[in-house]
């Protein structure tokens, strides 16, 4: 008769303890309490992870740990700085005749790759080897792979005998079908070298550039230019329950990827075979943490004379979790189980008052850091369309100045913004060579009395076509289909229907928009651009002819063209920044003031929040990772997370007393019948 006792009570005791278990909402595991695990999210896993294709801020989040680059970014300088990477030093710089300029790059001796069976192709036992010369080289190859289909092959072809590689390559492939099927290392090998890319031994990289384009550095600071073993490329082709090399990043970099489910977590781990921890003795200036920093950065605490010099990574391993919908990420960055996280709209009021944190953030230690990102949203017209385009001569030109005069950017950014935003006045945003923060564009400042003349003057009086006595009707294409895209939008056909012109909305899918913009049939659009590079170039190009989409599918969706600012680009571009540089400039932009292919929006600007335990937080502002030079404090965050996630017992006394009410009196009913 106890047998059965013993039963009930045990179940008892396993009901209460599950109770107790299921009070606990921490979304992570136990082992990992104490480990400096920082936790991030994510919302939809990235196309692709393979480095001469990633090109999105959620793919560099990845490729930018797992890679190393030749050239890499100074954390703290700003301006940005570009420091010794993979190379020994920055690269020598000769000029070749007039037209080419050679760069030479010493790789360091002894860097290897992370462990990984690809290495053992060869049918040995080793899982790494020595990062060589011969791997930059055929990394530049695949970006020259029509194959391959990177997006950077355009700038990149600036490199010599870039294009007549890849053309070679499209000639093989179509006289040959069997040499189409042999692995890429053949291919690159019957069709290379590319002529400016020279392999000097083990460890001596030669690059030779077209002299206009000294920006070639800062794509050896990218990922696209990392080193990838030829093993990778080959073992991990999808065959026999292998990833594919888009799924399976192979680097040398500061941490590796250790587990990639793309629907729920991705987790990278200190990669110990990273130079910085296999040769702490080199001091290298990627691999400890740095000497000197920005205005501000000794009054920040980010160069604590405890830090300094000392060798990275700090934080052990990175896990990114995904989260579909931005108020449970952020609640959960309250909870503490998110380090860092931006601010959702919903709760912006709450969280930001006159522009500094509210008191509720600051008593729970959350710190609050600002910063203009190198980036610019525009609305562009399509000036290849006969209305609002080049067709139309002086008569469209005063309807862009006219529409652009009506559009308060300022207002814009409050109301979809949370004023989080600089209004711009060109192409160029804030901490580039050539800004002005004193430029103030004519046809960026609201006058609705000029817009209406200028209306007049263009033929439209009221927004009538006076050569028809028809109203004037314009589309406005988008690819956001949401109610808060539609508002958004709306903010802009309503300024313009002030001035009697009627814009109509036109919303499709992401992909139909994209065929549209192919076909050319828009007319009026909303872009953005994120830097590549901390330089006046990688705007301006937005502009300039060659890079219209009609003629090239390059990202000048405008289709912008106009000789003379083509010439001062070409000029500016291969410049060094001094004066004759911003004079170009300059220039450039008033034939963009005046002919208004863009209405300018703003420069956005990044709120970011971090939890007290988090050390060394400094915003990039570029697609850079940075996360080896922050450190944190798991002992802090488990005591805050404790303090913030308190369980709630009282369900559990509820149940309790219902058990006793309930289930006791059944239990004793059996045994009774037992007995």
């Amino acid at each position: 008769m106890r047998a059965p006792r013993r039963v009930w009570l045990r179940c008892g005791w396993v009901l209460c303890a599950l109770l107790v278990v299921g009070c606990n909402n921490n979304p992570y595991s136990n082992d990992d309490d104490g480990r400096k695990v920082l936790y991030k999210s994510y919302r939809e896993a990235p196309r692709t992870l393979d480095p001469a294709v990633a090109y999105t801020t959620g793919a560099h989040a990845i490729t930018g740990e797992v890679y190393e680059t030749l050239l890499e970014y100074h954390y703290l300088e700003r301006p940005y700085v570009l420091i010794p990477g993979l190379a020994a030093g920055l690269p020598e710089v000769t000029d070749v005749g007039t037209e080419w300029r050679l760069y030479r790059f010493e790789l360091r001796q002894g860097v290897l790759y992370q462990a990984d069976p690809c290495f053992a192709l060869d049918g040995g036992t080793r899982d790494t080897r020595e990062v060589v010369a011969a791997d930059f080289a055929f990394e530049l190859m695949r970006l020259a792979d029509p194959g391959v289909n990177s997006p950077v092959a355009e700038p990149l072809g600036n490199i010599r005998g870039f294009a007549e590689f890849s053309q070679r390559l499209i000639d093989l492939r179509e006289a040959d079908e069997e040499f189409a099927e042999l692995p890429v290392r053949e291919q690159y090998a019957a069709a290379g070298p590319i002529e400016g890319v020279g392999v000097r031994g083990p460890y001596g990289l030669e690059i030779e550039v077209a002299r206009a384009y000294p920006q070639i550095l800062y794509w050896f600071a990218m990922p696209f230019t990392a080193p990838v073993p030829w093993e990778a490329v080959v073992y991990y082709d999808g065959e026999e329950g292998r990833p594919r090399f888009a799924d399976h990043p192979v680097g040398t970099g500061p941490y590796r990827m250790v587990e990639y489910e793309k629907h729920s977590r991705m987790i990278l781990e200190a990669n110990p075979n990273w130079y910085g921890a296999m040769y702490p003795e080199w001091k290298a200036p990627g691999a400890v943490y740095p000497d000197s920093g920005g205005p501000g950065d000794y009054a920040a605490g980010r160069l604590d004379e405890a830090v300094v010099g000392q060798p990275l990574p700090f934080i052990e391993r990175i896990e990114f979790r995904r989260e579909k919908e931005s108020i449970p990420y952020f609640n959960k960055f309250l909870q503490g189980y998110y380090d860092a996280a931006g601010i959702v709209k919903e709760s912006f009021d709450k969280v930001i008052h006159e522009g500094a944190l509210s008191e509720d953030m600051r008593g729970m230690g959350i710190s609050l850091e600002k910063s203009v990102e190198p980036s610019v949203f525009y609305i562009g017209f399509n000036m290849d369309d006969d209305v609002v385009g080049n067709a139309g001569g002086d008569s469209s030109r005063k309807l862009r100045q006219a529409m652009s005069l009506t559009i308060d950017s300022e207002e814009y950014t409050r109301l979809f913004s949370n004023g989080r935003g600089v209004p711009a006045q060109s192409p160029l945003p804030p901490g580039l060579f050539g800004y002005d923060a004193d430029y103030q564009n004519p046809y960026r400042q609201v006058d609705l009395a000029r817009a209406r003349e200028l209306l007049v003057e263009a033929g439209y009086p009221g927004g009538i076509d006076s050569a028809t006595g028809e109203p004037l009707r314009l589309t406005f294409d988008t690819s956001d289909t949401s109610a808060q895209g539609r508002l958004r939008f709306e903010f802009f056909t309503r300024a313009w229907r002030k001035l009697g012109i009627d814009v109509a909305i036109e919303a499709t899918n992401y992909n139909q928009f994209q065929e549209k913009v192919r076909n050319g049939a828009y007319q009026i659009f909303m872009w953005g651009w994120f830097a590549d590079y901390p330089d006046p170039e990688n705007f301006l190009f937005l502009l300039w002819s060659e890079m219209a989409r009609s003629k090239s599918g390059g990202p000048n969706t405008a289709n912008f063209s106009n000789p003379r600012f083509d010439e001062l680009y070409l000029s500016m571009k291969g410049r060094p920044n001094d004066s004759d540089r911003r004079a170009e400039i300059e220039e450039m932009r008033s034939i963009l003031e005046f002919e208004r292919p863009w209405v300018e929006l703003t420069h956005s600007e990044a709120y970011s929040l971090f939890h007290g335990w988090l050390a060394h937080v400094k915003p990039f502002g570029m697609s850079f990772s940075m996360t080896k030079y922050r450190d944190l404090d798991p002992e802090l965050r488990a005591r805050q997370r404790a303090l913030w996630n308190q369980p709630i017992l009282w369900p559990l006394y509820v149940l309790v007393a219902v058990g006793v009410v309930v289930i006791v009196p059944g239990i004793v009913t059996f045994m009774r019948e037992r007995q």
